[in-house]
């Protein structure tokens, strides 16, 4: 919590405001991983999920929330993202996280199927504690849209302090280089333009690692 120390001043100041949250949409140019996963049979969406998730991890802004009136910094949170189920409704998915590759995919692939096949809304957080529903970065992926920005629905402004990850369709193939639509939405009192522009170049920087497996 030493580097949130740095910027407390920053937190209070923006905490007082009703609608105290940062949105960026911004067009990401990741290294080209479809050919990659084709030809290892790695579903994309997931494998972007696992590298998403592991870049947020490095950006320690993206890990810090309100709790009883303290900012924490959550030393973990859990997987998820939003599906259509049998119905062409929204549900949640949800697993617990792995830094292991083949884990993490295994566990997205198996919570993704649950959700799909359910038609009660499940996942929605009420069977987590106050504290344990801390534990979440909330991502949604829209494949059908060139999206350019998305307003998230948002219970309470003043207390919304866990991250909005959307995205949506990929470039066409062409080369090494893809773009890729991204919405990232935060508390603005832990999260500023810099931290979105060091999640997305995390991101792309763990996508050309990953493709050298």
């Amino acid at each position: 919590m030493d580097k949130f120390e740095l910027r407390r001043d920053r937190y209070e100041s923006f905490r007082q405001y009703a609608n105290p949250l940062l949105n960026l949409s911004v067009v990401a140019r990741l290294p080209e991983f479809r050919h990659y996963c084709t030809e290892r049979q790695l579903p994309p969406f997931h494998f972007l999920l696992y590298c998403l998730y592991m870049s947020v991890k490095d950006v320690e802004n993206f890990l810090y929330r309100e709790f009883d009136g303290e900012v924490i910094k959550i030393d973990d949170f859990y997987g998820g993202y939003t599906v259509i189920n049998l119905d062409n409704n929204l549900n949640y998915a949800r697993f617990d996280m792995s830094t292991d590759r083949a884990e993490f995919i295994s566990r997205s692939l198996a919570a993704g199927a649950e959700a799909r096949a359910t038609r009660e809304f499940i996942n929605t957080g009420r069977d987590l504690t106050p504290r344990e529903q801390k534990n979440n970065v909330y991502t949604t992926c829209m494949p059908w849209l060139d999206m350019r920005a998305i307003e998230h629905p948002i219970h309470e402004y003043k207390s919304a302090d866990i991250p909005l990850i959307a995205w949506g369709r990929y470039s066409d193939l062409d080369g090494d280089m893809m773009t890729v639509p991204f919405c990232v939405q935060a508390h603005h009192g832990f999260v500023d333009g810099y931290h979105v522009h060091l999640l997305l170049q995390g991101l792309a920087e763990r996508i050309a690692r990953e493709m050298t497996i």
